[in-house]
């Protein structure tokens, strides 16, 4: 009996070619799985067998040999059980299907660990992961899969390599533990850990040049995104230089954490030494915008996305440099386009932290919407919108290497959430909240964040907010042409146009206001 598994018919279909696939031989009473070498009676009168070995599938397609009958087949769902406390919906019934399908693709790749894909690796990468955590925060809030996983990737003392043996990956790590702290407020967690970054960030720093920079050595993978075109690797690469600074920064935070005085002065200073050396390195006044890098002290002609976008939403530059990289990158089609949801990610929220989430709005319409207008049922690892039929299941060079069903797909979940929704962690574990509410062209909207130990609600529209919080103080900003009414406090205000209501008890807030 052989049994071929798609994502879509035509790889189910294709026995030649399909990725994932199972043979069983039958004889009188017993079952051998040729996959994994392993041979088993049949478990009752009924003649049932149920294979060892899960498969992810959309399509499955059965063969057998002339002397075999087939009569049920059936399948067992196998699943982590999160709730889903996270909510969102809005007037836009498209965008209420593309939060659905990223709950249902985050869900899917939660398992003991956040993976990557179901079909394929099934494997626990560090720059999938850290999206990971970020879309759990606004869907299931669940800290002990964010635990396990930075656990997995960091991996034991001695370092050898790299988390995945990418360069990227060890700084995504870094990061990643300074997020979950904040959305948690767990500092035993961050105790615990801090040793094993340590030992990580002096492998960094014994990997750096004469420039205290990183570029690839010997062993290690520069990943940055999958292209659609060429992506120098060699030499300085802006966009590493830049996680890593935000990486020593991150270091210096946990270490006045865990009361290290020292190390909070040692990251501190390197921190500081190698942003000082961002902008003369790497930024060119010709082009507004940070090269992609920099060989043997030149700097290149390319520009990328990559690290324009990432130096916005770190704030390493001011903001009239910000704007620049607005008009000159992020919105400029002909820079290297971004064809993964993986990267996407990073550059719609570039564009939220600069206030475009109206043109957010329709990039996340157009690009998840057209997943789903190819029949998609969860997001996938890569989508580029030029390609056609058959084109879209094919990756790395196979006709079916693409996962259709890919966490780092799922980013809309994160993005509504933080910037539409505009709910975000000013202290530890919301012990102060943020809430800046952005319509971003939606008539209406609501939905729910969790927090630790509660919720933050959220409606609105045209005229109203109404916000609920559950637990912890912070404000909620209004922007208004005159003065908002709020049933409980009074906005005070900010700047022109922007005012600000403390939100400290949990009674609901409704406020009204005037685009």
């Amino acid at each position: 009996i052989e049994i071929y598994y798609g994502e879509s018919p035509e790889e189910a279909k294709d026995k030649a070619y399909c990725e994932t696939l199972d043979k069983l031989l039958l004889e009188p009473g017993q079952v051998t799985d040729l996959a994994i070498r392993s041979t088993s009676p049949l478990s009752n009168s009924e003649n049932e067998y149920t294979l060892e070995n899960s498969k992810a599938f959309r399509y499955v397609y059965v063969t057998h040999e002339p002397g075999v009958q087939i009569g049920e087949v059936s399948m067992q769902y196998e699943y982590l059980p999160e709730e889903y406390r996270g909510n969102f919906r809005c007037n836009d019934e498209e965008l209420n299907r593309i939060w659905e399908v990223g709950a249902y693709t985050m869900h899917l790749t939660t398992r003991e660990f956040f993976i990557d894909g179901i079909k394929r690796d099934r494997w626990v990468w560090s720059g999938d992961a850290i999206q990971s955590y970020l879309m759990n925060y606004y869907l299931f809030f669940d800290n002990e899969s964010v635990k396990r996983t930075i656990w997995l990737l960091r991996g034991k003392d001695p370092v050898t390599s790299h988390s995945n043996t990418i360069m990227d990956y060890t700084f995504y790590w870094f990061l990643s533990v300074y997020d979950y702290y904040m959305y948690s407020g767990d500092r035993h967690f961050v105790n615990q850990l801090y040793p094993r970054m340590q030992t990580m960030m002096d492998y960094v720093l014994g990997r750096t040049n004469k420039n205290g920079m990183v570029e690839g050595m010997t062993g290690d993978w520069v990943f940055v995104d999958w292209a659609d075109g060429y992506l120098d690797k060699k030499g300085e690469l802006s966009f590493e230089q830049i996680l890593f600074c935000r990486s020593l920064e991150t270091m210096a935070l946990c270490a006045e954490l865990v009361g290290d005085a020292n190390g909070k002065q040692k990251y501190e200073k390197l921190a500081a030494a190698l942003k000082a050396k961002l902008e003369p390195a790497f930024w060119n006044n010709e082009k507004q915008a940070f090269v992609h890098n920099c060989v043997n002290g030149q700097q290149s002609d390319a520009v990328t996305r990559y690290a324009n976008m990432f130096s916005v939403f770190f704030q390493y530059l001011n903001a009239d440099k910000q704007q620049a990289i607005k008009n000159s990158v992020l919105l400029n089609d002909s820079i290297l386009k971004i064809t993964t949801p993986y990267m996407r990610f990073y550059e719609l929220e570039a564009l939220c932290a600069l206030g475009e989430q109206d043109a957010v709005m329709k990039e996340m319409k157009a690009y998840w919407g057209g997943m789903l207008k190819e029949g998609a049922t969860s997001f996938w690892e890569k989508y580029n919108p030029e390609e056609t039929g058959t084109q879209h299941l094919a990756m790395y060079g196979r006709p079916y290497g693409k996962s259709l069903c890919h966490a780092w797909g799922a980013s809309p979940i994160y993005l509504l959430g933080k910037y539409y929704l505009g709910v975000k962690p000013v202290k530890e574990g919301y012990k102060e909240f943020a809430i800046a509410p952005v319509l971003g062209g939606l008539k209406w909207m609501e939905g729910t964040v969790p927090t630790p130990n509660g919720n933050i609600h959220v409606y609105m529209n045209s005229k109203t907010m109404k916000v609920k919080a559950t637990e912890g103080k912070g404000y909620l900003t209004i922007k208004s042409r005159r003065s908002p009414k709020a049933n409980i406090g009074t906005p005070e205000k900010v700047s022109e146009g922007v005012w600000r209501l403390w939100i400290d008890s949990p009674e609901e807030r409704i406020v009204t206001y005037h685009l």
